[in-house]
């Protein structure tokens, strides 16, 4: 069925236009066209390339490990939908081998039913550093099986990512895995530069959220933030909350990364989307909300009350960033790292996912996200909410 979008303004991914025509069809972008002199009623505000997110825990009150079900993955989309995320991967945290197969089985079958937005999914561990696992439980933290193995080989997981410490995993490993189309990101890790460039040579290729739960930049120890921002290959996500980053770490990033190279990433946890500050329980820890800040008891961040917009938004506030650049790092540059070009562009062939973002009528430094659209469908609308 074909449609027609009447916008006022929108974002390509590299610049803005004015008073167009998206002509969208199978869910996909078949013309653009000037309508300047057309007095049809616009949608007011400016249309921009869906957010991609490539590290999703949970939201909409749903945590992936607590209930690694196709249900729990499109309750988790549709809390994010609502802040401009047209596609994200799962995540599912350290956790029992069971629980990863269960996870995979429900990711498997969410791509199978073309659930809105997901690509894929992410396992965060359990190949980590005890040093560096943050929240992670370091009773289910181990060395790789053929058990995991074989749940990173499937063929119907749709995009794989799977973060590790590279000193808990070899380069042979780390070679097998990217054999098998797994996308390896270095993390939790307490590594030295030298074993994080060894595996870089083997194939990974990100990190994940840049600066945290990892060896940090010394003088005479780069650790794994040195490799990072040395390498021109490898991507970086970064959680912009205010929290996870000091707003001049996170800018010495953007200066020492080719462009293209840091998108952003939410790290979101189940209060995403609710309007309480609930507390919610992750492996029998108590995670307490406070604001936009999550800590368990015992002290240490516990992901993220992030989404998408609000990421763009801090991006250009706190960063000193430009909204369109700020835009690419949450659309293009994830796309382009997920190797998925049908994505973070408005243009003739893309897959028709938009966002309409408005002046945040409370803050109008801020934008807001007034519909959302994945596959040419509007999944959420403003006016509709609630």
């Amino acid at each position: 069925m074909r449609q027609t979008l009447i916008v006022e303004r929108f974002f390509d991914g590299q610049q803005f236009h004015q008073d167009a025509a998206i002509s969208i069809e199978d869910g996909k972008i078949i013309a653009l066209n000037s309508v300047a002199n057309v007095k049809e009623t616009r949608l007011q505000g400016t249309l921009v390339p869906g957010f991609v997110d490539v590290q999703v825990n949970g939201g909409g009150g749903a945590l992936f490990n607590n209930s690694p079900t196709v249900e729990c993955i499109e309750t988790i989309g549709r809390a994010h939908a609502q802040f401009g995320t047209t596609g994200f991967l799962p995540t599912l945290i350290t956790d029992k081998v069971e629980v990863m197969a269960q996870a995979a089985d429900a990711v498997a079958e969410a791509i199978k039913l073309q659930s809105a937005g997901v690509l894929g999914i992410h396992f965060e561990g359990p190949h980590l550093s005890v040093p560096k696992k943050g929240v992670h439980p370091q009773s289910f933290i181990r060395s790789i099986s053929d058990e995991e193995l074989a749940i990173f080989a499937r063929k119907d997981l749709g995009i794989k990512v799977v973060t590790l410490a590279p000193e808990n995993v070899s380069v042979e490993v780390i070679k097998t895995l990217v054999a098998n189309d797994v996308k390896v990101c270095l993390g939790h890790s307490n590594a030295d530069y030298e074993t994080v460039v060894a595996a870089l040579n083997a194939g990974a290729n990100a990190f994940t959220h840049l600066f945290n739960a990892m060896s940090a930049f010394e003088s005479r120890a780069p650790g794994m933030v040195g490799a990072a921002l040395e390498s021109d290959d490898a991507w970086c996500g970064l959680i912009v909350d205010g929290h996870h980053v000091h707003s001049a770490t996170a800018r010495v990033a953007l200066k020492a990364k080719p462009q293209g190279k840091v998108m952003l990433v939410t790290d979101a946890m189940p209060p995403v989307g609710l309007d309480d500050d609930a507390s919610f329980e992750l492996f029998g820890t108590e995670v307490i909300r406070q604001g936009d800040r999550l800590n368990a008891k015992s002290g240490e961040l516990a992901g993220c009350v992030l989404d998408m917009v609000g990421a763009v938004n801090n991006t250009v506030n706190m960063l000193g960033v430009s909204f369109e650049e700020a835009l690419r790092m949450a659309s293009l540059y994830p796309a382009q790292y997920l190797q998925q070009p049908k994505l973070g562009k408005i243009a003739v062939g893309q897959r028709a996912d938009f966002v309409l973002l408005t002046p945040n009528k409370n803050d109008y430094t801020r934008y807001q996200v007034s519909q959302t659209y994945i596959n040419g469908d509007l999944v959420f609308s403003s006016s509709k909410k609630g």
